[in-house]
């Protein structure tokens, strides 16, 4: 600005004063220049905007007394969320041929947050001709099973408790020729059980204690002469399991378990053996279980007290392995190694399982499966698939078995044709099992196991005993309403020549079809290839049969 001012203030002293004739006029033109390439300036285009076509709003002008004044408005409706429950109660009723009859009932009330009772009943039977083979007359047979069971469960703040009671009645008849024309079983029992619940205690725990009774109406004879008598059995079983964490990884526990037999009316006549002893079970182990590793090392020692003959008995058993290894890997796959031992009392319960028309003369020791060595490998290579291979060696003391009853001091049949003996055996086996399921769709289920039992065991306790085991099962649901199911069952017998039993081969299929909300009909049929076999030694397989009921949910 001072330089510009300068030329001027210069020019201003060398002008002369202006005078009314003469004016000085100084002209300054503004700098205007030219805009170069001003006709490239983009224009956009001229864009029309959306007419909107207003439409007349109708309103409903009836007019409606109001209740009250000022009328209320109406609130919003909202649906309150709870949980979908599953019915509480059963039932099932079907009938079929050879009257077979099957009858089931359900039902568990909630009595609070903390209470449960569970009301169970069931009944099942059949009384039809069974074939007995060429030239043997058929034998229409009778059995009828009922039971009835009280479960109460109650959660306190730190353990649960669990009172049960459970009733049992079998009735059926025997086959054609025996001393007693029917028999009856009648059981019994009422179970206490406490299990810990609360996580935080160093050390966990679970007990319970049952009484347990079973009566059988007609007892074992050698001689015709002397009547049969009922015999009673009574067992107060107890078991107990302590455990807990020394460290995040390991873990220490003890097994605990007593069996105490009581007797009446067992083998009148000569040869009374009459006894009652107890049994006692101990079974420590260790647990580990780090990255992908699970690890139980333990034993089980058992031990048998009682009197026979009016002598003292002390059978102690050598510690037994209880152990098993297992590692997981990729998430889905294990592999495993175990070296186990068990122990099945041989009480009048599971000897009615292994042939409730057989009799014994006097009462045997538990079965004890010495060891049971096996590897195996199981894996779930996509969702749905899980196949599982295995194979092991296993051996059994006082394996029972059931097989025709003689009289050895004559040699002619005894009262009773069939009755219980026990002896030593080996088993080597290989397995497969394997499901797949696709959407709830298709389920379908196979299992394979090949036995090789010791050839030194005689022809009556291999008898039934089987050599391949095939069973597989084909559950398809086509729609929400109905499931289709078909299987077979293929077990082939050991043994030679006329102590070999026909093969177990049962083809069986199911439909159940939905008619309404908690209402279902269905169909069963078993033994549609009408094959003759053995259930129980002395006991065969019901002919072709076909079974149909309703089932309701409430």
């Amino acid at each position: 600005m001072a330089l510009l001012t300068l030329p001027l203030n210069l020019q201003a002293q060398e002008q002369k004063q202006d005078t009314t004739l003469t004016r000085t006029v100084v002209v300054e033109q503004e700098y205007n220049p030219d805009i170069m390439d001003a006709a490239k300036v983009n224009v956009l285009p001229h864009i029309e905007r959306p007419a909107i076509t207003k439409k007349a709003v109708e309103y409903n002008e009836t007019s409606i007394p109001a209740s009250q004044i000022p009328p209320a408005s109406m609130q919003s409706y909202t649906i309150p969320e709870k949980q979908g429950k599953d019915k509480a109660g059963y039932a099932r009723l079907g009938y079929g041929m050879y009257n077979n009859l099957d009858v089931h009932a359900n039902y568990l009330f909630i009595l609070s947050d903390r209470d449960k009772l569970n009301l169970t009943f069931n009944m099942d039977g059949r009384n039809g001709d069974l074939d007995m083979g060429e030239g043997t007359e058929d034998w229409k047979s009778r059995y009828y099973r009922t039971q009835a069971r009280v479960d109460y469960l109650h959660n306190f703040r730190t353990l649960d408790l669990n009172v049960a009671g459970n009733f049992g009645l079998h009735n059926f008849n025997l086959q054609p020729g025996m001393v007693a024309g029917k028999q009856k079983f009648t059981s019994g029992d009422i179970h206490l059980g406490v299990k810990s619940t609360d996580k935080d205690l160093p050390v966990q725990y679970k007990a319970e204690t049952n009484l347990m009774f079973y009566g059988r109406q007609n007892g074992f004879s050698y001689d015709r002469s002397v009547p049969l008598k009922d015999m009673h059995e009574t067992l107060i079983r107890t078991k107990a399991d302590v455990w807990g964490d020394i460290s995040e990884k390991s873990g220490i526990g003890l097994g605990l378990g007593m069996d105490n037999f009581f007797y009446d009316g067992l083998a009148y006549g000569t040869n009374n053996n009459s006894q009652n002893y107890t049994e006692l079970e101990l079974a420590p182990h260790y647990l580990f279980h780090h990255n992908g590793w699970d690890i139980r090392l333990g034993m089980r020692m058992n031990v048998l007290l009682g009197i026979r003959n009016g002598d003292l008995l002390l059978d102690r058993l050598l510690p037994a392995p209880d152990v098993k290894i297992q590692y997981t890997f990729a998430d889905s796959y294990q592999i495993y190694a175990q070296a186990t031992a068990d122990r099945q009392t041989n009480d009048f319960r599971r000897l009615e399982q292994i042939n409730p028309y057989a009799n014994l003369p006097y009462v045997t020791s538990s079965t004890y499966e010495w060891v049971n060595a096996a590897l195996g490998f199981k894996a779930s290579p996509t969702d749905g698939l899980w196949l599982h291979v295995y194979g092991g060696l296993q051996s059994l003391v006082n394996d029972m078995y059931a097989a025709e009853n003689y009289n050895a001091s004559s040699n002619h049949r005894s009262g009773w044709p069939v009755g219980f003996y026990h002896d030593d055996i080996f088993n080597g086996y290989a397995g497969l099992d394997l499901t797949y399921s696709y959407r709830d769709i298709v389920t379908f289920s196979g299992k394979g196991i090949f036995h090789h039992w010791e050839d030194q065991a005689s022809q009556a306790h291999l008898y039934l005993k089987p050599t391949f085991e095939l069973y597989l099962n084909l559950d398809v649901r086509p729609t929400e309403a109905l499931t289709v199911s078909v299987g077979h069952e293929f077990v082939s017998r050991e043994g030679e020549s006329s102590w070999k039993a026909e093969s177990v081969n049962n083809l069986y299929a199911s439909a159940a079809y939905k008619l309404f909300d908690g209402v279902s009909v269905y169909v069963q049929a078993d033994n549609l290839l009408n094959k003759h076999y053995l259930v129980y030694y002395g006991c065969p397989a019901q002919s072709i049969r076909f079974l149909g009921g309703v089932s309701f949910r409430f």
